[in-house]
């Protein structure tokens, strides 16, 4: 095992470290900033292709899976807060090999992500031809990127607003079909009654993976721990809170959904709530729908990007990238170079190619990373512990399971993404040798 926790890095604000500026709220904040994204206006799409009702199922599956993971990164992100998430906390717990896979997945999966959202966020908000969508998902990315640049406090005070706008027209749309269905709107009672669902154990189990993602944001407050006050008792607050509250946003919005329209019309949407207003009898509502995509897309993207550039620090103080991302902006106090070297390459990704479809790329990484984390969270001796080990054995199980879920194009590439990081690690080690 690597050494035990030290406590002078992991406690000290030394002259290259963050400002720590974040409260509970403010996490808790940024944790529903990074989960009620983009996701929740479209995952109950692919969600009931795999497992038609049974989607309900997979939801509750994917809350308990992300519930291990959230507390196995509070306990740990307790006694480590620092920038870097799981990538230092396998350094820590299992050696430098184990965190270097969690960053490296990390990185690579969420920068994917981040041109994802950008693309999101530009087919809500132009209908127009491909290059202007580009245009538009290039021009946030360098704003966000511009205000996460400028410190956290900006970047915590937009996310208030985006996840505000976003739980309003949230309610906006599941009132609307509320009212709906009461008038006799909606789908046919007995296209409710197929449980488990069309997909069986097995596709409640990819819904789950699919829906997992929506909650996967919770870890971008440990991501962010050295800029968090009083991280011993701020982030394991923080975290099961933010995540609780997204698990009760989620599940109305599943059951009003499905409630409208049934699994066989969400199944086939593309914009699966606006179909459900539509099924409903409130059509009307279809624009807040698109108004809400908007700003949760952005939030998203903003809450990556925060994330993302914390790990890239983390990976380039211990020599895992290249040295000059570990850069701290002497006023602002964030990691400058990672946050330019992030908006670079993920405005190279929105203008050259289209990353929609490839969330299951993403998804490998990210699972790996929690995988990681509960492994880790397992070594903590009993004076650093929250939560019983069972939780941690379980999010491995669960990590595991939703990996072998996903389709086979994106458990390839996700194989031959950590093979050439790892590679490449190896090399460069061998060389310095």
């Amino acid at each position: 095992m690597a050494s035990q926790p030290q406590t002078g890095p992991y406690g000290q604000d030394h002259g290259g470290g963050l400002a720590r500026r974040l409260g509970t709220a403010d996490a808790v904040v940024v944790g529903l900033g990074s989960m009620i994204g983009a996701g929740v206006f479209a995952a109950f799409g692919p969600a009931a292709r795999a497992a038609g009702t049974g989607l309900l199922i997979g939801l509750v599956i994917a809350a308990v899976i992300a519930y291990c993971n959230a507390v196995a990164s509070a306990q740990l992100a307790a006694v480590y807060p620092v920038s870097g998430g799981t990538y230092v906390y396998g350094r820590e717990r299992l050696g430098h090999w184990w965190g270097f896979t969690a960053g490296w997945g990390f990185v690579v999966g969420k920068t994917a992500s981040c041109a994802a959202m950008a693309l999101t966020f530009a087919s809500y908000v132009v209908p127009g031809p491909w290059w202007a969508q580009r245009a538009v998902a290039v021009a946030a990315v360098l704003g966000l990127a511009t205000l996460n640049y400028h410190g956290v406090t900006r970047t915590v005070l937009l996310t208030r607003v985006l996840v505000a706008a976003t739980l309003t027209a949230l309610a906006v749309v599941v009132a609307g079909i509320a009212v709906g269905v009461a008038a006799g709107g909606g789908a046919a009672p007995g296209s409710l009654g197929d449980w488990p669902g069309a997909g069986g154990a097995y596709g409640v189990l990819q819904a789950a993976g699919l829906l997992f993602f929506a909650f996967a944001g919770y870890a971008r407050v440990a991501t962010m721990g050295e800029e968090v006050r009083d991280p011993g008792r701020t982030i394991p607050r923080a975290i099961p809170i933010a995540l609780f509250v997204t698990v009760a946003v989620y599940l109305v919005v599943g059951v009003a959904a499905l409630l409208a329209a049934g699994p066989a019309r969400l199944a086939a949407s593309p914009a699966p709530l606006t179909t459900a207003v539509e099924a409903a009898g409130a059509g009307g509502l279809a624009p807040v729908v698109r108004a809400g995509a908007a700003p949760a897309a952005l939030g998203a993207l903003l809450a990556l990007i925060a994330g993302i550039g914390r790990t890239g620090l983390a990976m380039a103080r211990h020599r895992d990238l290249p040295g000059w991302l570990a850069a701290v902006h002497p006023r602002h106090r964030v990691p400058h170079h990672a946050e330019i070297a992030l908006a670079a390459v993920v405005c190279v990704l929105v203008a050259t190619a289209d990353l929609r479809g490839v969330i299951g790329f993403s998804s490998f990484g990210v699972l790996v990373y929690y995988a990681v984390a509960n492994a880790s969270a397992f070594t903590q001796p009993a004076s650093e512990r929250r939560w019983p080990r069972a939780l941690n054995l379980l999010g491995v199980a669960g990590c595991l399971t939703l990996i072998a879920t996903l389709p086979w194009p994106s458990v390839l590439a996700g194989v031959v993404m950590f093979a050439a990081g790892l590679a490449g690690r190896w090399l460069v080690l061998r060389r310095r040798a």
